[in-house]
């Protein structure tokens, strides 16, 4: 298991001593403290979308059913790529994946029969201490009002422009705190980066042609 005197090293550097302090203070009670720490009062009234934010009604679809729907969702994208004042040469989207009711997860499992109920309830555990690496727990908090969990296998994206900006703070359901924010960015990087993948991958053999590079270079 990694130490917190090497978690302390990834700690973000803007924080305040202060803020910074709580922060490890709360990552060494991980997992027993996953409640409404996890959520920010300070910016959910800001209008701007933060990476990690939840959302009220963006447009939801599971392919291949082509029909859609709205539903609360969580923000994929980092907040500097859903600004829209950082212009582009290209039009950027939001990335983000719906927000699912934990208890309505656990009733479905129960009722398509495919596991035990010592099981499931092994299960649903696991997901709320974060155990799970490609589902990332909410719990309640903010203007979410029970248990909820994200798929991060399950991203939609829409033009940066669909929620307009004099409508973000109305729309947002939370805002994740320091503590929140740093699991989260800890579960995504789990999901989709994995340095010890144990396959070697190797690589064509190319020829390289020494005299022809500085032949290259020289003229």
């Amino acid at each position: 298991m990694i130490s917190f005197e090497e978690i302390e090293r990834f700690l973000p550097k803007y924080l305040s001593p202060t803020a910074e302090q709580k922060l490890f203070a709360e990552l060494e009670q991980f997992p027993d403290n996953i409640d409404k720490r996890f959520y920010s009062y300070l910016l959910k009234k800001k209008d701007i979308i933060f990476q990690g934010d939840g959302i009220k009604d963006l447009l939801v679809i599971n392919l291949p059913d082509t029909r859609t729907g709205n539903a609360p969702s969580m923000i994929i994208s980092n907040t500097c790529d859903v600004d829209p004042s950082n212009l582009r040469f290209f039009a950027s989207r939001i990335l983000y994946a719906p927000i699912f009711n934990l208890a309505k997860y656990e009733k479905n499992i129960i009722e398509d029969g495919l596991k035990d109920a010592e099981s499931v309830k092994s299960h649903i555990e696991t997901i709320r201490k974060q155990f799970v690496s490609q589902i990332f727990y909410l719990p309640p908090g903010g203007d979410l009002q029970e248990e909820s969990i994200v798929f991060l296998d399950r991203i939609i994206n829409l033009p940066v422009g669909y929620i307009p900006k004099e409508e973000i703070a109305n729309k947002k359901i939370f805002t994740l705190s320091d503590y929140g924010f740093y699991l989260f960015l800890f579960k995504l990087s789990i999901h989709f980066t994995r340095i010890r993948e144990d396959f070697e991958r190797g690589s064509e053999d190319v020829k390289f042609n020494k005299k022809s590079l500085w032949k290259r270079i020289w003229g």
